[in-house]
């Protein structure tokens, strides 16, 4: 057993390696929030001040710390850099790992290595990993506190009670009230499914209350004491009016969340969408009957579909959405699956249905396709044709081909796991080694930061005009200087740089009058111009 363990842990440690860590470094933070949440880090880190979030020498009050920490002690250890900002998510992402193993390793030993490689292995859960964000912080302690819930609600024993009060209050330091809404939400969701509305008051917990209590509030208190505008801006700006109100303008269509998660849960969708029809096909059929004996297995998917269900159905009532909102779901769908495999298990059971098996082919490799072509795809915003389509959607149809074969032999699902890694390797791999620098080039700030470097002979202010937010964001933090906007009024009557789209040289002379203006080069991948911009004359 303890061999087995091990063996498991190190194959664990490989893969997470692989889908977490690997290649971080290879392109720039991407976004508005990657580099925007990287500089809050870093000017806490030069300020010393781990209560303040900092942005641009203003308090910064939308998001709780606990990215900010993590992101400060990982510039302590590695120094300031973009990769260094993603360490924190690709942390959390292993810690959920490793819990769902031992989770499974505790109550479901046969599943515990495919639970944890399903896990691993979605898309939701390798994207986000690799992102600077606060997104992954929550999905790990909200999945974390999930699975101590069940253990509790299994077992019994009080600790994993206080486990999870633990983990809700170290996901409200990661993104706010949403965390112990969300799980209040999926706890009542599965206790009034499985008829124990009993389980609703019985996991108030003195002791985890109190625990929640004592990691939480702190910095809630000081924070507020500290900035008086704390609870205007944060409670009930970016929680109550982002959730009632497009005030901050991601408005999407009302069923946004369906096609997102089922992106997210890529490579495993198809049979996810299975096991939860089964289990709620069950369900129906025996929403009657009341037994002495809850039979866990079936009930812990029960309480796996209402994980699944409530953050998708919650964010989709919201006015704002993005899609890392909907993250702490993710995890949800792989257990469900892990569970669903093992009921299937048997060697007696019936092989999946031929439908369900080249549905899971299809999506299986299917994200192969843009990943093998992935830098012509960024540059030229549309699939190509020609030989490498051709290569790429041949090697996507033996690999569906195999994976079908695979699974519709007596092997079965037993080969699920090990069949559908081989296409999500090749996928991580090809974005990787064919598209890191297409997507360096083509959206980050990286590179154009060190562009600008390498043309000023001397460091100077830096304005933009007509560029996206990501670009000045990204600016900001690679040249650890505040970036200014011509948009905003924000002239510089100093000496500076400027970056615009090409072309833009006479709507700069209309807002330059009487300075000279000198065009110093161009960024053909996103298709901007850099000039010099002289001093305001003396009036």
């Amino acid at each position: 057993m303890l061999s087995r363990t091990r063996t498991d842990l190190l194959l664990l440690a490989g893969f997470c390696s692989f889908f977490f860590f690997y290649g971080i470094s290879q392109f720039g933070l991407i976004g508005a929030d990657e580099p925007r949440y990287a500089q809050v880090a870093r000017e806490m880190l030069a300020r010393k001040d781990w209560i303040t979030p900092f942005l641009w020498g203003q308090p910064w009050l939308e998001k709780p710390p606990l990215y900010y920490w993590q992101a400060m002690l990982s510039y302590s250890v590695f120094g300031v850099s973009d990769w260094a900002a993603r360490v924190p998510s690709a942390v959390d992402a292993t810690l959920l790992i490793l819990a769902v193993y031992l989770f499974f390793r505790r109550l479901r030993p046969p599943v515990a290595l495919d639970a944890a490689l399903v896990t691993a292995a979605c898309a939701g859960i390798i994207g986000y990993s690799r992102a600077a964000s606060t997104d992954m912080a929550l999905a790990s302690t909200f999945a974390i506190a999930m699975l101590a819930w069940w253990a509790w609600r299994e077992t019994m024993q009080r600790m994993c009670l206080v486990v999870f009060y633990a983990c809700m209050a170290l996901g409200m330091l990661a993104k706010g009230p949403v965390a112990p809404l969300l799980a209040a939400l999926v706890v009542a969701l599965y206790s009034l499914a499985a008829r124990e509305p009993r389980l609703i008051l019985k996991t108030l917990s003195l002791p985890g209350i109190l625990v929640f209590c004592i990691i939480a509030l702190p910095w809630y208190f000081a924070v507020q004491t500290r900035n008086p505008q704390f609870f205007g801006e944060f409670i009930l700006q970016h929680n109550l009016a982002r959730f009632s109100s497009d005030l901050f303008h991601h408005r999407e269509p009302f069923w946004y969340y369906l096609p997102v998660a089922l992106l997210a849960l890529l490579p495993w969708t198809a049979f996810i969408i299975a096991g939860s029809i089964e289990t709620v096909r069950v369900w129906w059929s025996d929403r009657k009957s009341r037994p002495d004996q809850p039979d866990f297995d079936f009930q812990f998917s029960l309480f796996a579909c209402s994980w699944l269900i409530v953050p998708v159905a919650f964010f989709t009532l919201s006015q704002s959405k993005l899609p890392g909102y909907i993250l702490p779901a993710v995890p949800a769908g792989a257990i469900l699956l892990a569970n669903y495999m093992l009921s299937h298990s048997d060697r007696e059971a019936p092989p999946p249905s031929k439908w369900l098996i080249v549905a899971h082919s299809v999506l299986a490799v299917a994200p192969f396709i843009p990943a093998v072509l992935i830098a012509r795809l960024v540059s030229e915003h549309r699939l190509p044709g020609g030989k490498p389509a051709f290569v790429a959607l041949a090697i996507a149809f033996l690999l569906a081909a195999g994976i079908a074969l695979t699974l519709a032999s007596k092997l079965g699902l037993r080969m699920l796991r090990f069949v559908t890694l081989i296409p999500v390797i090749l996928t991580v791999a090809a974005v990787l080694k064919l598209g890191s620098s297409a997507l360096d080039q083509s959206l980050t700030a990286r590179p154009v930061a060190q562009d600008i470097a390498s043309i000023e002979t001397h460091p100077l202010p830096l304005a933009v005009y007509g560029v996206s937010r990501e670009l000045e964001y990204g600016l900001t933090f690679y040249r650890n200087q505040l970036t200014l906007r011509y948009e905003w009024g924000s002239v510089p009557r100093e000496e500076h740089l400027l970056v615009t789209p090409e072309g833009w040289q006479p709507e700069v002379a209309k807002l330059t009058p009487g300075r000279r203006v000198s065009f110093l080069g161009h960024y053909p991948p996103q298709h901007l111009d850099y000039f010099w911009v002289s001093a305001a004359p003396r009036e």
